[in-house]
C-alpha cells in the first residue's frame, strides 16, 4: 500500500485528559508519577488510533506537556540562567513555560508568541551570544521505547535546527543567530546518531521556515546544515507546511534528504515546480488531508490530484496530513448533538487518519476497493455544496451595498480626542483591564446548568447579573478608572459571539490546544453570517447602571472571529470577514444607543492572520483594516473605540495598526520587556496606547516597582500623555486572589506615577498636543 503518515497528532487527549492532569499537578493534587502515567496513557491511545487507521508510521515526539518548541529547548539544553544551571526537571520546564511550578521560586517566564499563522502559542527560545548547546533530557528516547512495544515502524518528529534558531530571540544585543550553528549542529548530530542506534529508519525534521521569505544567508545555511546532517545515515523527511515554498522550492527539493513533505492543501498549485526540481530518487510526502481545518476531504477531487503523481512517483509518493493534526479536534465520533447534516461535512483528527488510508487504498487498488466509502463521501460533498442553509441573499446584498463612507470615522483622531477627553475626564495614566475576569467553577457550572436546561433564562440572568455586580464592586474598590463587566456570560471570546450569530455551528468536544493547558473550542463558520438579535447590550447596560464610571462595551473583532474559527472554504475569507464586520457594526450602534461611551473591539489575531509571504501582505492588511473600520466607524466622535492585540511584532505592520484608527490600543508587551514599543516610537503613533504591564499567562504577581519600571520604560518610546495602564490580556484564566493582588499593585503603580508627573494635566496636555 502507499505509505501513509501524519505530521503529529493532538496531544490533549480525547477528553482533554492532558489539561486536567497538568492542572492537577500544578495544584499539587497529583505527583509527577501520576502525571507521567496520564501522559503515557494519552500517547498510547494516540498510537492505537494510528494503528487502527493503518498508518504506516507512528508519529513519536509530538506529545508535549506544554509546547514542542519548549521541549526542543530542553532537549538542546537551552535554559536561561535565571532558571538555574542544575539538571533540568519538570519543574524547570513549567517555570520556563509559565513562571511557576510546584517546586521552585516564581520567576519571569519565557516569552510566548504565535506559531506562524495559527492560534497555537509556542515558548520562544532565548539565545545568548556563544550559546552553549548540549543533549539534555530523555523524553524523546523514552517515548520511542514506549512506542516500540506496539511493534510498528516509528517516525520520530523533531523541530529542525534552522527553524529552531529562526524562532528564537537574543536577549542581549542582536547578533546573527546563524553564528550559533557551529555549536548547535553537533548536538543534532548526536540526536540523529542515537536514533540510528535505535534502528529508526525515518526521522521527520520540521523546517516550516522554508515557506517564509528567507534571506540568502539562511538559504545558504540550509545547504550546509543538511549536508552535515545526512552523515547520520538516517532517512530524513524534510517537512514544510502552512504555505508555498516559492523561492525556496528548488532549495527544499535539492537538499540532501531522503524525502520532502509539501503542503498541497494550502497551495496545490506548487506541484509543478516541486516535480520540476524533485530528484528522481527522493520521496515526496504529499500533504493532501487538511491539518488546519475540519472539512471533510473531497475524495474525488483529491484523487484527481494524486493519480498523476502516483503514476510518476509510484512508491515514492507518500500520503500525509498537510501539517500536524495538533490544530484539529480529536474525534468527531464524540459529537452526539451536532446537526446531522453539518456533522456529515466534517472530519476531525481521527477521521483524517482514516481519510489517508482510504485515499491510499484507492490509489493502490482502484476506486472499487473503497466504493461504498467513496459514494458516501461524494454524497456528503454534494449535500454541502447544495445546502440552502449556507447562502443568504440578504447578507450578500448588504455586503454589495457597502460604501466608502462606512469605513471611516467622521473626523480624524486629534479632533475626536478633544471631545473624548472632555467627556470622560480620565486622569493621567488611566487604568483599565482587557475585558474578562476569572471564570470560576461556579460561573462555569451556572452556564452548564442553563445550557442543559436545568435552570431557565430568568434564573440564569439573575445569577449572571450578580456576577457582574461583584466584578463592578471589586473594580470600584480597587479604584480602576475604566471598568469592564467581566464577561461571566461568555464561555470564549469567539464562541460566545458565534452562538448568537447565524451561519455558525458548534461542537461539544471540538477542543484544540491554544497553549499549555489552555484549550479552545473554535466555532465552525459554515454559512453566511448575520446578527439576528443584540448580543451584549443587556449585560453592558446593566453593568453601567451600577456605576458612574465608564464601562467598556466588549466585542471581538471580525478578523479574530475569522482566524479563531474553522472557516468555510467555499468563498473568500475576506467575504466572510465583511459579513462578520457588518454584524458587529450593528452591535456597536446598539451599544451606543444604550449609552455606552467606550467600546473595545478586540483584534488579538490581527497579525496572526498575516500571510507568510510578504508579497501577499498588502492585500491582507488592506482587507483586515477595512473590516475593522467597517465594524467600528459608524459612531460619533465622542465614542472612544479601543482595540486589543496580542503577541505582535509590530515593526513591519505599524502603519496598518495606525490605519485602524482606534482611539486606544492595548497590546501585550510584558514578556518582551516593552521591546515591542520601539515600533510605535519610530512610527510616531499619534493615538493612545496601553502596553500590558504584567503577564496574565503566569500566576506570578508583579510588584508595584516592577510595574512602575515598565511604564517608565514605555515612556521612553511613547509620550506620557498617551499611556494607559492595563494587564497584558484578559484575566479569564487567573483566580480572583491573584487578580485582585495584581490589579491592586497596578493601580498603586498608576497613582505613584501620577504623583511623580502631577504637574501634567491630561486634559490640558491633550488639547496642547493636538497643535
Amino acid at each position: 500500500m502507499v505509505t501513509t503518515h501524519n505530521l503529529g497528532f493532538p496531544r490533549i487527549g480525547t477528553k482533554r485528559e492532558l489539561k486536567f492532569a497538568v492542572e492537577r499537578f500544578w495544584k499539587g493534587e497529583i505527583d509527577q508519577n501520576a502525571l507521567e502515567l496520564q501522559g503515557k496513557w494519552i500517547r498510547t491511545d494516540n498510537w492505537k488510533k494510528q494503528i487502527e487507521a493503518q498508518q504506516t508510521y507512528l508519529s513519536v515526539g509530538d506529545f508535549s506537556w506544554y509546547d514542542h518548541v519548549l521541549d526542543t529547548s530542553i532537549l538542546l539544553g537551552v535554559i536561561p540562567e535565571r532558571f538555574g544551571t542544575h539538571e533540568p526537571d519538570i519543574h524547570t520546564y513549567f517555570r520556563m513555560a509559565r513562571g511557576r511550578a510546584p517546586i521552585g521560586e516564581d520567576i519571569h517566564a519565557c516569552e510566548m508568541t504565535k506559531w506562524f499563522d495559527t492560534n497555537y502559542h509556542y515558548i520562544v527560545p532565548e539565545f545568548q551570544r556563544n550559546q552553549h548547546f548540549q543533549l539534555n533530557g530523555h523524553k524523546l528516547f523514552s517515548e520511542i521505547a514506549e512506542a516500540e512495544q506496539l511493534r510498528k515502524p516509528i517516525k520520530p518528529i523533531l523541530l529542525g535546527p534552522l527553524s529552531y534558531l529562526w524562532l528564537g530571540k537574543s536577549k542581549q544585543n542582536d547578533f546573527d543567530k546563524l553564528l550559533l550553528l557551529d555549536n548547535l549542529l553537533p548536538v543534532y548530530t548526536k540526536i540523529l546518531n542515537k536514533l540510528s542506534e535505535l534502528n529508526i529508519e525515518w526521522v521527520q525534521l520540521d523546517e516550516p521556515i522554508l515557506v517564509l521569505d528567507l534571506p540568502i544567508q539562511w538559504q545558504n545555511a540550509f545547504k550546509n546544515v543538511y549536508q552535515h546532517l545526512q552523515k547520520s545515515h538516517l532517512n530524513i523527511l524534510l517537512t514544510t507546511y502552512f504555505g508555498h515554498l516559492k523561492n525556496n522550492t528548488q532549495l527544499a527539493c535539492e537538499l540532501p534528504t531522503a524525502g520532502l513533505h509539501v503542503d498541497f492543501v494550502r497551495t496545490p498549485d506548487q506541484i509543478e515546480n516541486v516535480l520540476q526540481y524533485l530528484p528522481k530518487d527522493k520521496i515526496l510526502s504529499a500533504g493532501i488531508v487538511d491539518g488546519r481545518n475540519i472539512w471533510r476531504n473531497d475524495f474525488r477531487k483529491t484523487l484527481k490530484f494524486l493519480r498523476p503523481l502516483h503514476q510518476i512517483l509510484k512508491n515514492r509518493l507518500w500520503i500525509a496530513s498537510s501539517c500536524s493534526l495538533l490544530h484539529c479536534p480529536v474525534d468527531l465520533d464524540h459529537e452526539i448533538k451536532l446537526d446531522a447534516d453539518i456533522k456529515s461535512w466534517l472530519s476531525f483528527a481521527k477521521q483524517k487518519l482514516a481519510e489517508m488510508h482510504f485515499l491510499s487504498t484507492a490509489l493502490e487498488l482502484g476506486d472499487s476497493a473503497i466504493e461504498k466509502v467513496l459514494k458516501e463521501n461524494e454524497s456528503a460533498t454534494t449535500s454541502r455544496q447544495q445546502s440552502k442553509r449556507i447562502h443568504q441573499s440578504d447578507v450578500k446584498k448588504r455586503c454589495q451595498a457597502i460604501t466608502p463612507e462606512m469605513i471611516k470615522r467622521k473626523n480624524p483622531y486629534f479632533y475626536r480626542k478633544k471631545i473624548q477627553h472632555a467627556l470622560l475626564q480620565l486622569p493621567l495614566f488611566p487604568t483599565t483591564t482587557i475585558g474578562s475576569f476569572p471564570q470560576t467553577q461556579d460561573i462555569r457550572s451556572l452556564r452548564h446548568q442553563y445550557k442543559s436546561g436545568k435552570i431557565d433564562f430568568n434564573s440564569y440572568r439573575e445569577k449572571i447579573c450578580h456576577e457582574i455586580e461583584s466584578a463592578i464592586d471589586k473594580q470600584i474598590a480597587l479604584d480602576i478608572d475604566v471598568l469592564v463587566h467581566g464577561e461571566s456570560e461568555r464561555n470564549d471570546m469567539v464562541e460566545y459571539f458565534g452562538e448568537l450569530l447565524d451561519g455558525f455551528a458548534f461542537t461539544e468536544n471540538g477542543w484544540v490546544q491554544s497553549y499549555g493547558s489552555r484549550c479552545v473550542k473554535p466555532p465552525i463558520i459554515f454559512g453566511d453570517v448575520s446578527r439576528p438579535t443584540q448580543m451584549t447590550v443587556d449585560w453592558i447596560s446593566y453593568a453601567q447602571s451600577l456605576t458612574t464610571k465608564p464601562v467598556k462595551g466588549m466585542l471581538t473583532g471580525p478578523i479574530t472571529i475569522l482566524c479563531w474559527s474553522f472557516v468555510r472554504d467555499d468563498q473568500s475569507r475576506f467575504e466572510t470577514a465583511k459579513q462578520i464586520a457588518l454584524a458587529l457594526r450593528d452591535e456597536v450602534s446598539d451599544l451606543v444607543a444604550a449609552g455606552t461611551q467606550i467600546i473595545q473591539i478586540d483584534e488579538p489575531a490581527f497579525r496572526e492572520g498575516l500571510p507568510l509571504h510578504t508579497s501577499d501582505w498588502d492585500d491582507y492588511l488592506r482587507e483586515a483594516v477595512y473590516c475593522f473600520r467597517l465594524a467600528s466607524s459608524g459612531v460619533d466622535d465622542a465614542i472612544q473605540i479601543h482595540t486589543h492585540m496580542c503577541y505582535s511584532e509590530f515593526n513591519d505592520i505599524i502603519s496598518s495598526i495606525g490605519d485602524l484608527d482606534a482611539d486606544v490600543i492595548t497590546i501585550e508587551t510584558s514578556r518582551s520587556d516593552m521591546e515591542l514599543l520601539k515600533a510605535f516610537e519610530q512610527y510616531k503613533y499619534p493615538n493612545e496606547i496601553g502596553p500590558g504591564v504584567y503577564d496574565i499567562h503566569s500566576p506570578r504577581i508583579p510588584t508595584v516597582s516592577e510595574i512602575v519600571k515598565l511604564i517608565e520604560k514605555a515612556s521612553d518610546s511613547i509620550s506620557i500623555q498617551q499611556l494607559w495602564i492595563n494587564p497584558d490580556c484578559g484575566l479569564k484564566t487567573r483566580d480572583w486572589k491573584e487578580t485582585e493582588s495584581a490589579l491592586k499593585n497596578m493601580v498603586t503603580a498608576a497613582k505613584r506615577l501620577r504623583d511623580k508627573y502631577k504637574s501634567l494635566n491630561p486634559n490640558d496636555v491633550a488639547l496642547l498636543s493636538t497643535g
